[in-house]
């Protein structure tokens, strides 16, 4: 495992981080609370430091989980524990709400569930168009002054909005979609970061589950699972995705490894990327974990990589459809 250091703080974490969006079940087809803590337990024990949730996951069922992890093993001071706010829930449905009453009132909802007494890197789940950054950006950090948190950052915002964000609080790190299917909206949040010596986060490594290599035509998924929704595996975007994993993985056993293991190492490779949050549900999807280390992809196989991507894949499509929706009952809030 390899580890990096955040800028102005003490956390060094671990470059695969911890993803929970699904061990809260929502959109996920459900979870397995005794499954889901055995893999907390197990991915700490293989290296990574860095657990990923959001109240937004399972509307707090993350939380509780890895909560219960945390007590059960006494791990609580060799994780780095990230969560988030700006997020609020009604009729099953999650809406963006920026607002700093939210954002007061979603810490000690946190901190009630994680079952901890403050929380390591406290992040804002998506910009709130109807508040004003300034708003926001405040209450983060009048939380980090009385040391609820110990270091704040954004998600799913704008190179301008984290400028506009930076000018009110102070700020550690950034999270971004990015896998080698979606690279559009990672770009210059990877890019700015570099240049300005922030961490990046990002999330869907394995594109959810397109690049771990066991997607096959006939695949189906159950429930309320989003890849029902989702447009990549919709024909014939779906065909077009698995024919690139086709290519990557031909080109992956160049080094004696698959699909999935150059899905991680292509996005550790990349300038200004950091922690790289890995969604996994079960102990055994931790079996590719260590074969992600001790290997680079050259710039000659970066650039075959681009190639397999415009061959196969002529009709690419972004995480859009993931966006938290908006409350557009609301007048918005003057900037």
């Amino acid at each position: 495992m390899d580890y990096l250091a955040i800028r102005d703080t003490e956390f060094k974490p671990s470059r695969i981080g911890l993803g929970t969006w699904a061990i809260g079940g929502r959109m996920w087809g459900g979870t397995d609370e005794q499954v889901s803590i055995r893999t907390i337990h197990a991915a700490v024990e293989q290296g990574i430091n860095f657990i990923d949730t959001a109240p937004a996951y399972g509307f707090g069922r993350s939380e509780e989980i890895i909560g219960k992890a945390l007590r059960e093993t006494r791990m609580r001071e060799r994780i780095i524990l990230a969560t988030k706010a700006g997020i609020e829930w009604s009729d099953n449905r999650a809406y963006r709400n920026g607002t700093k009453e939210r954002i007061f009132a979603e810490i000690d909802d946190s901190l009630r569930r994680l079952g901890v007494e403050y929380i390591d890197l406290y992040q804002v789940h998506w910009p709130d168009p109807l508040v004003a950054i300034e708003e926001t950006a405040e209450a983060m950090r009048r939380l980090y002054e009385l040391g609820r948190i110990r270091a704040i950052g954004v998600c799913n915002f704008t190179v301008e909005e984290i400028e506009r964000f930076r000018r009110v609080s102070p700020l550690h790190t950034c999270q971004t979609p990015f896998n080698l299917f979606e690279q559009k909206s990672g770009r210059p949040i990877l890019a700015y970061d570099f240049l300005e010596g922030f961490a990046t986060l990002t999330y869907g490594a394995l594109c959810r589950g397109l690049l771990s290599g066991r997607m096959r035509p006939d695949t189906t998924f159950s429930g309320d699972d989003l890849r029902n929704i989702d447009p990549k595996f919709k024909p014939p975007r779906y065909g077009q995705y698995l024919d690139a994993v086709a290519g990557l993985d031909s080109l992956a056993q160049k080094y004696e490894k698959r699909v999935i293991h150059l899905a991680l190492r292509w996005i550790l490779d990349q300038p200004g990327s950091g922690v790289a949050l890995w969604g996994i549900r079960r102990p055994d999807q931790l079996e590719p974990l260590q074969e992600a280390f001790g290997w680079s992809l050259g710039a000659e196989d970066m650039e075959t990589i681009e190639g397999i991507l415009r061959q196969t894949v002529t009709d690419p499509i972004g995480p859009d459809f993931m966006s938290t929706r908006i409350r557009s009952q609301e007048p918005a809030k003057s900037a």
